[in-house]
């Protein structure tokens, strides 16, 4: 394993609690994290998959390196399975691990990008974020949907979710513009800020966003931009 991609041991991790569910933190969770941000800056982005039908991430990726990849996966599978009560039997799946920018200015947004949403329904699917940007830039907002209640969209009630959902879209667009508080649709239920070198490990069922300064987060470089590294797991 390359030396330039190491994590801080032994890592301090703090849960946090959002509604009914919780996350995981871990600041200064690499050795040298502006390797990661030097490494970005010589990167070649692209626009995310949906960004030109307005759907998914309003930004640019970038693969990150897969030496980070493997070091976070090997350290995520045991905090994971230990914290949110993964069985410790199954297998872990990693999807690529990508740079992500956000580029898209607010009167660009399509509806879906104006929402929170959720990554998928899977029992045990996990989103593992780290911020290479400081607090300027938000965080990651999580929340209820009022209508139905529900924090956490799952195989069963992910039918009635998006039923409802989708009926309160086309009977009312919402406002364009980036989602970070709450409103007749859904309930804020709490923000984990952005920060430097900040690890952040939550449910990919639960309803979140991006909490964006459009101010100074609408950027494509990588060194002032609001520039985070993206991995999902399931098992």
């Amino acid at each position: 394993m390359d030396p330039l991609f190491a994590i801080r041991m032994p890592p301090v991790i703090e849960s946090v609690t959002i509604g009914e569910h919780h996350a995981l933190v871990i600041d200064d969770f690499l050795q040298n994290p502006m390797v990661m941000k030097e490494i970005a800056a010589r990167s070649q982005f692209s626009a995310y998959p949906g960004v030109p039908e307005r759907k998914g991430y309003p930004g640019l990726r970038a693969r990150a390196p897969e030496d980070y990849s493997s070091a976070l996966t090997a350290l995520s599978e045991q905090i994971i399975k230990v914290n949110f009560d993964v069985p410790i039997e199954l297998g872990i799946r990693k999807s690529i691990c990508m740079y992500s920018l956000t580029t898209t200015p607010p009167d660009e947004l399509g509806p879906l990008q104006c929402t929170p949403h959720f990554d998928a329904s899977t029992p045990h699917h996990m989103a593992v974020l780290l911020y290479l940007c400081d607090q300027q830039h938000g965080g990651t907002g999580f929340y209820r949907h009022n209508a139905t209640g529900f924090q956490q969209i799952t195989a069963e009630n992910r039918e009635h979710y998006l039923d409802t959902y989708y009926e309160e879209m086309n009977a009312k667009r919402p406002l364009q513009r980036y989602f970070d508080d709450s409103n007749d649709q859904f309930t804020f239920l709490g923000m984990i800020p952005a920060k430097f070198n900040r690890l952040v490990v939550y449910r990919g069922s639960l309803l979140h966003s991006a909490c964006i300064n459009p101010a100074i987060s609408i950027n494509p470089d990588p060194l002032p931009g609001r520039l985070t590294v993206n991995t999902f797991y399931d098992f």
